[in-house]
């Protein structure tokens, strides 16, 4: 059994044997000694999970997953999101592939529709200008880089706020674009997998349309559903869209996103500061994303 095939398969234990701690799965007591022996052996710590997933993903995910746990949060967010498209492109989904991918996004974080119609409603005739996406870059503590994505209709109260908190934590910004180079621009598209998916097809096939050879595969336990996430030229995004939705992929999120291509190491100790640093960036309702360079 190759060395991938045994984490995996360490994983599946380690999984089981938490889901017995949580009580949500029953097993014999012979059982469980067997899990929780097999885990100890095989899963010294999460590291092993963290190699497959890859370590900057998951943060990004745990991240994105703490901060939009908060309903009202989310959903101004993909409010403002649901007002940005209708400005560019009107009220209709069937004509507006912006919109239809917003929608898609609402939908899989559970908007309710009355809340998605009410803010379609609410952004009929208002001009898009009211809104800018303005990008704020600067260094955290321990001189780690950090990318703040905005959207705001006060630019004043924005770089305020973001200021403020890169003060309180010691940091520096910078102007736009300094910081530019440590990240890489991408549009991020996530589906659901279909089954029997063959996934060296179909990226071959996909990058005829911008679409990058590397994803992100995430199975979740409670839907009993995988999801693909994809990365592609921003310049891409509208031809990405349209290869997934006429191959008939259902889109459960699409947006632009930051990735950083240098990773900074840092000590436990200096994680726990720069991950409260972007906690409380992102408590702004302005504030749509934030990433970092840290490994």
């Amino acid at each position: 059994m190759s060395d991938f095939h045994k984490k995996v398969d360490a994983i599946r234990f380690y999984s089981a044997h938490q889901r017995c701690i949580a009580g949500k799965e029953f097993v014999t007591f012979d059982k469980f000694v067997v899990l929780k022996t097999h885990c100890e052996k095989e899963i010294v710590n999460i590291k092993i999970v963290n190699e497959i997933m890859g370590r900057a993903f998951e943060f990004r995910k745990a991240r994105k997953l703490k901060r939009w746990g908060n309903m009202a949060k989310t959903f101004t967010r993909l409010g403002k999101q649901i007002a940005i498209a209708v400005a560019e492109g009107g009220p209709d989904p069937d004509n507006n592939a912006h919109l239809r991918a917003v929608i898609a996004t609402c939908r899989h974080e559970n908007m309710p529709k009355d809340n998605i119609d009410r803010a379609i409603k609410n952004a009929i005739g208002k001009d898009k200008s009211a809104w800018k996406s303005v990008t704020y870059e600067g260094y955290g503590p321990h001189g780690v880089a950090v990318f703040v994505d905005t959207l705001t209709d006060n630019t004043t109260r924005t770089v305020a706020d973001v200021r403020s908190v890169f003060n309180k934590f010691s940091g520096n910004m910078g102007t736009t674009g300094s910081l530019s180079f440590l990240f890489d621009h991408y549009s991020q598209f996530t589906f659901k997998k279909k089954a029997d998916m063959d996934m060296d097809e179909f990226i071959l096939e996909a990058i005829e349309f911008g679409v990058n050879d590397e994803y992100d595969e995430e199975y979740d336990e409670e839907k009993d559903e995988t999801t693909i996430t994809i990365y592609g030229d921003p310049k891409s995004f509208a031809q990405i869209q349209k290869y997934l939705e006429d191959n008939g992929y259902e889109i459960t999120g699409a947006e632009f996103t930051y990735v950083p291509n240098d990773l900074k190491e840092v000590t436990d100790e200096q994680r726990e500061t720069i991950e409260k640093m972007v906690e409380r960036l992102e408590e702004f309702d302005d504030v749509q994303n934030v990433y970092t360079n840290m490994k």
